[in-house]
């Protein structure tokens, strides 16, 4: 089972700082995403520093988000 995300903080070029429960301190990219359904809002600079830590995941507040192991996975 993969880690919970703890913290996340959008930074610059449509990526997400993101610290496990683990310890682990990873970045997600998040612009291969933004030409996809929902997650068309999320280019708005704006919307997307709105996200949050949801139940061990990420999510924004119109619902878009990424699973805990989605995120541990593809992080570097």
């Amino acid at each position: 089972m993969n880690p919970s995300v703890k913290s996340v903080a959008a930074i610059e070029g449509y990526t997400l700082s993101l610290l496990f429960e683990n310890g682990e301190q990873r970045l997600f990219d998040v612009s291969p995403y933004l030409d996809k359904g929902i997650f068309t809002e999320l280019k708005d600079p704006e919307y997307f520093k709105q996200v949050r830590v949801s139940f061990g995941s990420v999510e924004w507040p119109h619902e878009q988000d990424f699973s805990k192991d989605t995120l541990y996975l593809l992080s570097k």
